[in-house]
């Protein structure tokens, strides 16, 4: 029975890609908790295995064997189809890429995912959040109008807008520049704090996962330590 306090619980998670004959060990073997409301730093070298860990997580991926419960759902029992549907209002997703979509103004891209999860008063709520991200002059702009700054704010309110319980925020600052990049750190960390989510977030910077409350690296596909953060610690 897993514990009504954490928002991730998983155990021997492994994740194998390729064919039969060539089989790719990913992940190895990951035993994860997460509380609710915490904010949690994944660090690790490339090819360390870590975004393939926040895509099993996240629902984006479906684990080859093990245990997985995520915002009280238990999605190793899932297939592709009930994974997005658990995941629409209980998961935000913030990548490196923004992935809005071109056609769509950023209110639309904010408030669409919303509308789809037949959430009422979609409009309204995507306007507040873009709004609280600082966008409310740019509502009605396409992505093509907007600077690399202005669209991964755009991709954090529609992370965020839905009020989910969990954020996965993998190398959100990787397409930006320095200064661009605090600015948006500093946006994701302040709005998260304001909803009370657990946050789960891929950096390779340490000062940033030091302001995170724990540190998990990963080498070859497994957690090598988990550890507080001095920030946690102090």
């Amino acid at each position: 029975m897993t514990s009504p306090s954490l928002a991730i619980s998983a155990r021997n998670l492994t994740l194998t890609l390729g064919s039969d004959a060539a089989p790719v060990e990913i992940l190895r073997g990951i035993d994860l908790d997460v509380t609710k409301g915490e904010v949690v730093a994944l660090l690790g070298a490339s090819g360390s295995g870590k975004s393939s860990l926040m895509a099993v997580l996240s629902g984006l991926e479906r684990a080859s064997s093990g245990a997985l419960m995520v915002a009280g759902e238990d999605f190793t029992a899932m297939d592709e189809d009930a994974l997005a549907q658990a995941r629409r209002g209980r998961i935000g997703i913030v990548l490196q890429a923004f992935h809005l979509l071109p056609t769509m103004t950023a209110a639309e891209n904010v408030a669409t995912p919303m509308e789809l999860a037949g959430r009422e008063g979609a409009q309204q709520r995507a306007e507040a959040e873009l709004k609280a991200v600082g966008l409310g002059h740019r509502l009605h702009h396409y992505p093509t109008q907007l600077s690399g700054g202005e669209q991964q704010r755009v991709a954090i309110a529609r992370a965020i807008a839905p009020r989910p319980d969990l954020i996965f925020a993998d190398e959100p600052t990787g397409n930006l520049d320095a200064t661009t990049g605090q600015e948006i750190i500093e946006l994701l960390f302040a709005r998260r704090k304001e909803t009370g989510a657990t946050l789960l977030m891929i950096t390779h910077d340490r000062a940033l996962a030091e302001r995170c409350e724990r540190i998990v690296t990963m080498a070859d596909g497994v957690i090598v330590s988990d550890t507080a953060s001095a920030s946690a610690a102090a």
